[in-house]
């Protein structure tokens, strides 16, 4: 069987993982408990390749315990069934599960009663949230801790010691090489073995030197999934640059979301970034916005990244307010609080009592529009940073006299 690298050089001991040193290190909460020898139930979670599996195993391990890998996705009710019917006979099993934060609801409910007796220690890998993703009745249960995401430096030392295993006999790589392989393994240490391990297995003398890596992989991993947490942490970061006017780190986010192929996300936040932090002191935007992703569709990918770009420039350089979108939520606000008494009687289907604007100077006469008991509410909070708002003020204050 050819296992892979990866496989081999998952470690058995908590002293040899990589990272995460504020669980596994000296006096750090995992280290405690396996020093102590009590084990909790936990969920572990952060992104592909940095280590979760191989924490969970590492663990068990230590401790010596017996235990079973699920996948929430891949094992059916009837393998959990007998998997809890083991930890009968035996007294007791932890139990790592893959993919926790998808596990349907008949799996939860044949597991918690044995998670509560203690039958079952639970171990849960996920690379979701789980205060968004999993289950509060599996939460409550679990100790929760987040793995960091590994630096550079991590998956050299991970990859100098795959170097030094053995397992790859008389490779020779240099410093170059191994560095070029960190950067574009983007912190996925099971990525970054995988490649070294193609490269090795694509040399005649097994000399691996960065054109070696090269020729087999130039691109870098990009962890980007529509389905988990990195999707929104992109888009917030995105939106959040745009509105920090910020041009260099927008575009910097555009790009890692057409490297995802994101389009629809792309188009959407686009949209609400130009009416909710324009808004007003650019109003052309949001057709400006509407014509780039209209563009984007006709011409596709790769040329339609232009007008996206441009877009995206004039959205981050634009003056910025969100007068509009903070008006219309006070006004959601006080109808959610049932502060909509009945409408004038004068602004009534039919009413004689109507003045109509356009039969007075300037189309505009002053009534009263709303109801009695907000008869002074002011909802709109104009912003003076771009002409054209401050021409809005300037109507409205004439207006209001």
């Amino acid at each position: 069987m050819n296992e892979p690298l990866a496989m081999k050089m998952r470690p058995k001991k908590l002293n040899e993982i990589i990272g995460q040193k504020h669980l596994v290190g000296e006096n750090k909460i995992i280290s405690n408990l396996i020093k102590n020898k009590r084990l909790f139930s936990m969920i572990l979670y952060g992104r592909p390749g940095i280590g979760k599996t191989s924490m969970a195993e590492a663990i068990v391990l230590e401790l010596g315990l017996r235990y079973q890998i699920l996948n929430a996705v891949v094992n059916n009710k009837k393998d959990f069934d007998i998997v809890i019917e083991e930890a009968k006979m035996y007294g007791g099993m932890v139990v790592i599960i893959d993919e926790i934060h998808r596990m349907n609801k008949d799996k939860q409910d044949l597991l918690l009663p044995y998670l509560e007796s203690g039958l079952i220690t639970l171990i849960g890998l996920t690379t979701s949230n789980p205060f968004h993703k999993i289950n509060p009745a599996i939460r409550s249960r679990c100790q929760i801790f987040e793995l960091k995401e590994l630096s550079e430096e991590d998956i050299i030392e991970g990859l100098k010691r795959a170097v030094k295993s053995g397992y790859l006999k008389d490779i020779k790589i240099d410093d170059e090489a191994l560095r070029y392989i960190a950067t574009i393994s983007g912190g996925d240490l099971r990525s970054a073995y995988n490649n070294l391990e193609v490269a090795y297995f694509s040399t005649n003398d097994f000399v691996v030197n960065i054109d070696t890596v090269k020729n087999i992989n130039n691109k870098p991993v990009f962890f980007h999934d529509k389905d988990e947490d990195g999707h929104y942490d992109v888009l917030s970061a995105f939106q959040k640059s745009i509105r920090g006017s910020d041009v260099n780190a927008s575009l910097h986010y555009l790009a890692r979301l057409l490297e995802a192929e994101d389009l629809d996300s792309i188009y959407r936040r686009m949209t609400v970034i130009a009416y909710e932090d324009i808004g007003l002191a650019n109003p052309s935007m949001g057709p400006k916005v509407e014509a780039a992703i209209n563009a984007c569709e006709r011409i596709g990918l790769p040329e339609g990244r232009i007008p996206l770009s441009v877009a995206v420039i004039e959205l981050a350089l634009s003056p910025k307010s969100n007068s509009a979108y903070r008006a219309i939520d006070e006004a959601l606000n006080d109808v959610k609080m049932g502060k909509s008494s009945s409408i004038p009687k004068h602004l009534k289907n039919g009413s004689p009592d109507y003045l109509y604007p356009h039969n007075y100077p300037y189309g505009y006469v002053k009534q009263q529009y709303l109801p009695d008991s907000l008869k002074n509410r002011i909802y709109y909070h104009p912003k003076t940073n771009s002409k054209y708002e401050q021409n809005l003020k300037i109507i409205y204050e004439n207006l209001k006299k």
